[in-house]
């Protein structure tokens, strides 16, 4: 198939480090200005007044596209479902409607369980009208995990997709909570909905959608949310959960509007864009910063209900996508996909997200001919970030305006000692900023204002513990993101580790990105999770890489020792390697590293094949009982 005419509404020449990107991205900004300032903590706007406004500005607009996957898991294989505005405006107010009906009020919080498809949108749109906040639950969490988040909700109402239902009753039941669940049909499923039997409440699982038919499409009247602020939570969106239970971070109506406006600005959105989105609607990156630039811009949201590598680019034509979002190992998985002829054959010029590693970089902006690429630093409860708008591989942005551009922002490098996993003070007891090029912790001062504005977590104990205080004056408050960054001598920054994964051995600091990211150029290596493990006889942590290989490959430990050798310093090179099926990710695409770094090289509870570093340094050799032995007790040198 030959490739079809880009029918954008701009060309190569104005990405957005040309003149004209340049001029038109502030174009944008200063029309946006106004709004911007206007939002305040204090201000009533919310995102239900924004819900409202678009439903008469453009009714008639598509909202969301929607293709259940087909037989072939491609969404074209499927009649296609498009929610216009007016009528995601009018479902909502059914929703809100029932809401009040059953004591929904500001203030209250309504936990929302259900796969992506519109009833998600719709079912936390209706919540917001009526000034409740929405508790965003990770559908593929079972067991104690869906439990915890749950009870740290603090709702006393579910609302349940018919395909989340059997494992929510499951934890409901381990609770002691009076949680009433509403269960809402999945009228895009082709089996039966599981059934509700040995349900955890007297009252049983309430149909949402028989009451829904009694209620009103009418929006309700503006005094329901007369106490409501734009500092108020909108969402209670839970953190990924990589070392530990998920935390619920706060997320409001203010920095939903934020989020989506900005993001609209970095992506130049306009009402006839499509923006394709393939992760889950209860996390940040794709319920926040793509939805809310498809409501900040008017544009299309064409969603996915699970992210499929192979049908990816299909789906992108399918729904004449312009735009996407990324994260994690999202567009390795990309890459990893055979080659295709119609690889290129597609609208999408704008991507934007984190994750993308520099090794890849250029291999997936090149195969795929994508246009721009937007990089950005941010976290769900961060209060600072940073974006990458000039198409750099392996930088996440820079502070502009220089010197003075540093005086205005809130972002700041400082010294960190890695093995006490704690900041470096001075003989004041301040922090003390990093020199170009150190690896430090990002941190971000805090302010009552708009900018800099810390939500926090539901839990206090949770909230306060990301503060740091007395930084660089008595009294000042700074954010811990808990990321260790670089900056260079020419301002970009660079994300080096996580605080927790980097690593000390032989008096060095191990970076487990940079060490993944040389290792996944080895041939045949589909992808390495990189980690420190304790060995009892050595100081610090001895490095280790789980890889998984592509199909078909068999662990070359010879090559694959002289490419270590090669390309790294002799304390950076894993001491481990453990060949494993598949990687253990979370559900936003991020490697998990906690039961890896738990069962280290222990072969009495490791049944993958490991291999150790020779004691010469050139290779690699098979694990064994007695070597491992020997390496316990300190016989064996490392």
């Amino acid at each position: 198939m030959g490739a079809r005419a880009r029918t954008c509404p701009w060309s190569e020449h104005d990405s957005l480090s040309s003149m004209a990107g340049r001029i038109d991205f502030a174009r944008r900004a200063l029309m946006l200005l106004p709004q911007a300032r206007r939002l305040r903590p204090e201000c009533s706007d919310t995102v239900a007044d924004l819900i409202e406004a678009r439903a008469l500005e453009h009714g008639d607009r598509p909202y969301v596209k929607f293709r259940e996957a087909g037989i072939s898991g491609h969404a074209s294989d499927a009649p296609m479902q498009v929610l216009t505005y007016a009528q995601l405006n009018a479902r909502a107010n059914r929703v809100a409607g029932w809401a009040l009906r059953n004591g929904i009020r500001p203030r209250r919080v309504v936990s929302l369980v259900m796969e992506n498809r519109p009833e998600f949108l719709i079912a936390w749109a209706g919540i917001a009208k009526t000034g409740a906040t929405t508790a965003l639950i990770n559908h593929n969490l079972t067991g104690k995990a869906l439990a915890h988040a749950l009870s740290t909700a603090g709702a006393e109402t579910v609302i349940v997709g018919d395909e989340c239902l059997q494992n929510v009753s499951e934890a409901v039941r381990a609770l002691d909570l009076p949680l009433r669940i509403w269960r809402q049909a999945d009228p895009y499923a082709a089996a039966a909905p599981p059934s509700a039997e040995g349900a955890p409440t007297a009252d049983g699982v309430l149909d949402l959608d028989e009451r829904l038919e009694d209620c009103s499409e009418e929006n309700p009247h503006p005094s329901v949310r007369d106490e409501v602020r734009a500092g108020d939570d909108l969402f209670y969106i839970y953190t990924s959960g990589t070392t530990g239970l998920p935390n619920a971070a706060r997320f409001s109506h203010l920095r939903f509007f934020g989020v989506g406006m900005l993001c609209g600005l970095l992506l130049r959105m306009d009402p006839g864009h499509v923006h394709y989105c393939a992760l889950p609607l209860y996390h940040s990156a794709g319920g926040t910063m793509q939805v809310g630039a498809v409501l900040a811009t008017g544009a299309t949201l064409a969603l996915r209900r699970k992210f499929s590598a192979s049908a990816f680019w299909d789906d992108c034509r399918a729904f004449d996508a312009t735009h996407f979002q990324y994260i994690g190992e999202f567009c390795r998985y990309l890459l990893n996909q055979p080659p295709r002829a119609d690889d290129r054959d597609h609208k999408v010029t704008f991507a934007i997200g984190n994750g993308l590693r520099t090794d890849i970089w250029k291999s997936f902006r090149d195969r795929f001919g994508l246009e721009n690429i937007i990089e950005f630093y941010g976290a769900t409860e961060s209060n600072t970030f940073f974006v990458n708008t000039d198409g750099r591989p392996g930088v996440v942005g820079r502070i502009p305006g220089g010197r003075l551009g540093k005086r205005f922002s809130n972002s700041r490098l400082i010294r960190f000692d890695i093995e006490r996993e704690e900041p470096l003070r001075d003989e004041q007891g301040f922090c003390i900023e990093c020199d170009p090029d150190e690896p430090g912790e990002l941190i971000g001062r805090i302010t009552d204002g708009t900018f800099g504005r810390y939500e926090g977590y539901t839990s206090a104990e949770a909230s306060e513990k990301k503060i740091m205080r007395n930084v660089f004056e008595k009294g000042d408050a700074w954010f811990k993101t808990g990321d260790l960054l670089r900056v260079d001598p020419e301002g970009w920054y660079s994300f080096f580790d996580r605080i927790g994964d980097t690593f000390r051995w032989k008096g060095e600091n191990v970076s487990t990105q940079e060490v993944a990211e040389h290792l996944s150029s080895f041939p045949g290596i589909e992808q390495a999770n990189v980690y420190g493990v304790r060995v009892e006889a050595a100081d610090g942590r001895a490095g280790m890489a789980a890889l998984v290989l592509d199909p078909g490959v068999s662990f070359d430990a010879t090559a694959f020792g002289r490419y270590v050798s090669d390309r790294m310093p002799a304390y950076a090179a894993p001491v481990f390697i453990r060949v494993i099926a598949k990687p253990d990710m979370t559900s936003t695409f991020k490697l998990r590293k906690v039961d890896l770094q738990r069962e280290g090289f222990d072969l009495r509870i490791v049944s993958d094949p490991i291999w150790v570093r020779d004691e010469d340094g050139d290779g690699y050799v098979p694990l064994t009982r007695s070597s491992q032995k020997a390496i316990e007790n300190g016989s064996r040198r490392l």
